[in-house]
């Protein structure tokens, strides 16, 4: 696991300049590799590339980046792992097309292949996480690459007439020529999905490349003395894979599918247990990370190293099912107990570490999680991607049930109620929420935020498709213009009608949403940062591409059943560990960093929300922001959600000023 980085300039084409700027960009991502550093360039069209590199894999010089290809045309830096690439070395051994390998690295083998079948060809054989540029010195091109389904991050955009790059955010911004320009109407999506989805950032100009995506940047010219030309490619579609599995659906038996997925998982686990230095695994106790380190024990003859994050308050204490899970699979346990005052001090970090405004309060447990594990590993494997590949969140059952409900009222009625509904005082709205409390909890809303679930109520009840209903379900801010001033939204994949609407079903469709954005936005983003802060390596087997494929094959009654996710993954898991430890309700990795809000944390609350600050700044409405805050001091009603999200907005703008 690496920080990349890089420019491609059509300005100043100094050599040393080149290099410094180069340099400085890669230093700015140190936490991703403090292993060994490096910078290329070529003046004569003012590219450089660089690297900054934590070993996992040849641990000597021989993988020292950037790398030149052995035919001296190519040139790259690589972030990531590629699993497989002990079988694609000995496919071009055994084709002839191998070079005299120097070391064992799975980047000289990525360079290898790229020389015999040119890039996208080889990045198609490529089984792992990455994010990579490659210099074509004939061609005088630069090409970026992003793996399949998002799990490594590049961020490109333009600083003046430069064309940059990087693993992270901050290493763009260390260029003289970048401006720190708010996107407002990013800012606006960032309100509605509690981050910014690809490809927006919160910069202008500036962009995340896009999953299963080439960007290539050609100099018209072998002088590289014209304007650049700009191709954006995809070289693997999600959306055609599901569309494949909807056309060739699963025609085995529920057994058969049982042994199917076992057998990918298995796979994809041996895979990503190679490596150089130590590894262990993030134990949550939790289904996804159970099946992932019964796995992982199942072919490992030696107990497995498990990590574990604890807390003294037990409506957030996850730690004794993990204990239990790792006591029958006999693993080398840690964990650690963290107090509020812990957890609290990781939250001054956060603006550094996430570079935009990001509103997941799990990125805190996360973080430390990966602080534990990185005392005793250097890599670690976690279970991320199991409820949006086999249903498992409880907001897909909900969103079910509520749909079934709503589609029996007319929609002209449901239009109507809407104005009303928003008139309602929020004093009525807690008397009525104590009347129908028992109604009110068979539907799924909480009593005690009965007016945030009003609010909600209004959001979805226009909505006459499932999709559009989906994502005003799941959005954190129904009309994010109300809190974000001149602001309008772009389109994302939630906002824009595909042809999956009518292809799937609702359940799949739901999973294809958030695979396409939460998975790669949020939780992907959240582990990527959270470990590559402690320089610490997480892999995600459960998100392997064939698995990925696998899951949108077979039929939403091998993933629902009862009202209940992740069937199938269950079975794969009881073969290895009794039902009784792990047959019990979803909890999710959270801590009460909410209630800290208006207690040990309001203090720094109040500065980031003071309204002269906010005025100045210009970017949130003081007055919708204030009115927010008197309600959730008064008691009358739970907003700390959204109040967490624009103190991580605000935290962020304070740490991009200084």
């Amino acid at each position: 696991m690496c920080g990349i980085t890089g420019i491609l300039t059509f300005g100043d084409r100094k050599s040393e300049t080149l290099s410094q700027t180069c340099a400085d960009m890669a230093n700015q991502m140190h936490h991703r590799g403090p292993d060994d550093f490096g910078v290329w360039t070529d003046s004569r069209f003012g590219v450089a590339l660089g690297h900054r590199r934590l070993a996992i894999l040849d641990l000597s010089q021989e993988g020292h980046q950037p790398m030149v290809s052995a035919c001296g045309n190519y040139v790259i830096v690589f972030n990531g792992e590629v699993y497989n690439f002990e079988a694609i070395r000995h496919d071009l051994q055994s084709t002839g097309l191998a070079p005299c390998f120097r070391g064992n690295s799975d980047t000289e083998v990525v360079l290898a292949a790229i020389s015999a079948w040119g890039l996208e060809r080889a990045v198609m054989k490529f089984i792992g996480m990455f994010a990579l540029a490659v210099w074509d010195r004939r061609q005088a091109c630069l090409s970026l690459v992003r793996d399949r389904l998002g799990i490594k991050p590049l961020y490109f955009g333009w600083a003046g007439k430069t064309f940059v790059f990087g693993s992270e955010l901050k290493a763009l911004t260390v260029h003289p020529d970048f401006r720190r320009d708010i996107d407002i109407d990013a800012l606006a999506l960032y309100f509605r999905h509690n981050y910014i989805p690809t490809p927006y950032c919160i910069y202008r100009n500036t962009f995340k490349l896009e999953p299963g995506h080439i960007v290539t940047i050609r100099m018209e010219g072998r002088s590289g003395l014209g304007s650049p030309a700009v191709e954006d490619k995809v070289y693997w579609s999600a959306e055609e894979v599901i569309l494949s599995g909807a056309r060739e659906p699963w025609k085995g038996t529920d057994r058969e599918a049982v042994d199917a997925l076992e057998s990918l998982m298995l796979d994809a686990v041996r895979l990503r247990m190679v490596a150089d230095v130590p590894l262990g695994a993030l134990l949550s106790g939790g289904v996804d990370s159970s099946t992932i380190v019964a796995l992982m024990q199942s072919i490992s003859n030696f107990p497995v190293k498990t990590f574990t994050i604890g807390y003294h308050d037990r409506n957030y204490d996850e730690s004794v099912f993990a204990r239990s899970i790792a006591g029958h699979l006999k693993t080398d346990h840690t964990e650690l107990y963290v107090t509020d005052r812990e957890a609290a001090e990781v939250i001054p970090k956060l603006p550094f570490i996430y570079d935009e405004p990001f509103g997941d309060s799990s990125q805190i447990p996360t973080f430390l999680v990966c602080q534990l594990a990185k005392q005793y590993v250097t890599v670690a494997v976690s279970g991320d991607g199991g409820d949006e590949l086999f249903s498992g969140y409880h907001a897909y059952a909900r969103a079910i049930m509520l749909w079934k409900w709503f589609r029996r009222i007319p929609a002209l009625l449901r239009l109507l109620a809407v104005p009303v509904l928003r008139r309602i005082p929020t004093p009525l709205l807690d008397v009525f929420g104590n009347v129908a409390a028992p109604a009110l909890k068979a539907f799924g809303f909480k009593q005690d935020a009965l007016a945030a679930q009003v609010k909600k109520l209004v959001q979805v009840l226009p909505e006459l498709e499932f999709a559009s209903f989906y994502r005003a379900l799941m959005s954190h801010v129904g009309r994010p213009a109300d809190y974000v001033t001149s602001s309008q939204e772009r389109p994302t994949f939630f906002s824009i009608s595909t042809k999956m609407q009518g292809a799937l079903d609702n359940y799949q469709l739901m999973s294809y949403l958030d695979c396409m954005h939460y998975l790669p936005d949020n939780n992907l983003t959240k582990v990527d940062r959270a470990s590559m802060a402690v320089s610490l390596e997480v892999r995600v087997p459960i998100i392997d591409h064939r698995v990925f494929a696998f899951a949108f094959q077979i039929p939403s009654h091998l993933k629902v059943r009862l009202g209940k996710g992740k069937w199938i993954l269950h079975q794969v898991l009881n073969r290895h560990v009794p039902a009784y430890l792990t047959e019990r309700p979803k909890q999710g990795f959270a801590i009460p960093v909410e209630r800290w809000v208006t207690d040990s944390l309001r203090p720094w609350a109040e500065e980031l929300l003071e309204p002269g600050k906010m005025d100045h700044q210009g970017y949130l409405n003081t007055k919708m922001v204030h009115s927010l805050w008197k309600e959730q001091l008064s008691g009358r009603t739970d907003r700390r959600g959204l109040l967490w999200l624009i103190l991580m907005f605000q935290a962020w703008l304070e740490d991009s000023r200084r």
